[in-house]
This record gives C-alpha cells, sequence and structure tokens, in this order.
C-alpha cells in the first residue's frame, strides 16, 4: 500500500488558476515591452499579436479565478 506524506503540499484548483493567471499576465508585459525594443517590424509585430492573444487567456483565467471564488 502507498504510504502518504502528511507533508506533502496540495495545490488547489483555485492556486493553480491564479498561478496561471499571474504568469500570463507577466506573459503580456514581457511582450510588450519586447515589441517596444525591437525594430524589426516583423518581429515587433509578432510580439505584439503575442501580448494580444496572451492578453485574452489573462482575461479568461481571471473570469474562471473570480468564478471559482466565490
Amino acid at each position: 500500500m502507498a504510504e502518504m506524506n502528511n507533508n506533502a503540499v496540495e495545490y488547489t484548483t483555485y492556486d493553480r488558476l491564479l498561478r496561471a493567471w499571474e504568469n500570463s499576465m507577466e506573459m503580456v508585459r514581457d511582450y510588450e515591452m519586447y515589441s517596444k525594443r525591437i525594430e524589426d517590424e516583423k518581429v515587433k509585430e509578432t510580439f505584439k499579436r503575442f501580448a494580444e492573444e496572451e492578453g485574452l487567456h489573462a482575461t479568461e483565467l481571471r473570469e474562471l479565478l473570480l468564478q471559482y471564488k466565490k
């Protein structure tokens, strides 16, 4: 029989949503910063698009986070 570890830390769904949302917001900031520091237009536009797309992910994660908190 498997031994139980009473010292193990368990992550809840809320914990995982919060972490994913925080990571997503950080990626938005990073992509925006990259797009402002790069001169190559193709790369700049790619990072702008990534920031927008990641912003959608962050928004969806935040909505789930707020729903789960209730």
